[in-house]
């Protein structure tokens, strides 16, 4: 189980294009790499392994390659899954119901102890997602899903990142952590209940931090090339964690799924249709989600 596997995305967007670019800019061997979709190697510096999918609906094809790699890992015999950018659209108008790769991989690689989480890395900066595709009413927070999460973070921090006593900083959900209550209940009724319990159970957690500075102080250290003060955090919503993120280090924020079998990542870009085609596609977000499949695998 030495290769990782390499999804090539949607057929419409830039997926081919970055997946060539990135594995010519990085010349691994051979052996290290199996790609799943369509076969590029008369493009490519290396001839490597294919399995090729019908591309003749986007959508389809855009689900049987996770597929295909999720078989593959549930059997062994690959260690990580790098995948290239997909269309929520195109999977829906095929018929299949998923709010992103993440949720399709889950069904295939998770059960009830093993739950796909998004992390998003560019160097010592994580961000993990509570919650993820939702829209914002939707987005709810309880003690235990805080508390489920964090667990996770923990134990892929120390045993995927080698940090023995990791260091977690929780979001708060409202504006200034709720200024005690006047706007809003979530960080006294649900989070603050939560930290203590995960702190009990020997997990270092910040209680809620208002979200603005939290980031603003990560982001200097990013700039700055200083040490993160916190291992991890754990944003409570999709743009909460992703708009800070991607505004610091779009090229090089990973896109990574923990709390499966294998480790699954991905650039951050989607599939940039109005550029596809012309050969313009920055590839440097597919060459850090493969380096960093290499490093955690």
């Amino acid at each position: 189980m030495n290769k990782i596997a390499i999804t090539t995305g949607d057929t419409k967007g830039i997926g081919e294009e970055i997946t060539i670019k990135a594995l010519n800019a990085l010349s691994l061997p051979a052996d290290d790499v199996l790609i799943i979709g369509k076969n590029l190697n008369n493009s490519l510096n290396t001839s490597y392994e294919t399995i090729e999918i019908n591309p003749s609906d986007n959508g389809k094809f855009c689900f049987e390659t996770l597929k295909t790699a999720s078989h593959l890992a549930n059997e062994g015999k690959i260690k990580a899954i790098v995948t290239a950018p997909v269309s929520k659209e195109a999977l829906y108008k095929s018929g299949y119901k998923y709010s992103g790769q993440t949720e399709i991989l889950q069904e295939f690689l998770g059960n009830d102890r093993s739950k796909a989480e998004m992390m998003f890395i560019s160097k010592d900066l994580r961000v993990l997602l509570l919650t993820r595709h939702l829209a914002l009413k939707d987005v709810k927070l309880t003690e235990d899903l805080i508390i489920e999460k964090a667990e996770r973070t923990n134990k892929f921090l120390i045993e995927k990142c080698g940090i023995k006593s990791p260091k977690l900083a929780l979001c708060a959900f409202n504006p200034h952590a709720g200024e005690n209550g006047i706007l809003g209940y979530e960080e006294i009724e649900i989070m603050n209940p939560a930290v203590e319990k995960l702190k009990a159970a020997g997990i270092n957690i910040t209680p809620p931090l208002s979200a603005d500075g939290l980031f603003a102080h990560a982001g200097e250290k990013y700039l700055t090339n200083q040490k993160q003060d916190y291992d991890c955090i754990l944003a409570c919503y999709h743009d909460q964690g992703l708009c800070p993120v991607k505004a610091l280090c779009f090229k090089h924020v990973v896109n990574t799924t923990i709390g499966l079998k294998i480790i699954r990542t991905s650039p951050s870009s989607g599939t940039a249709y109005d550029i596809a085609g012309k050969g313009i596609a920055d590839p440097q977000g597919m060459i850090e989600a493969i380096k960093l499949a290499l490093e955690l695998s």
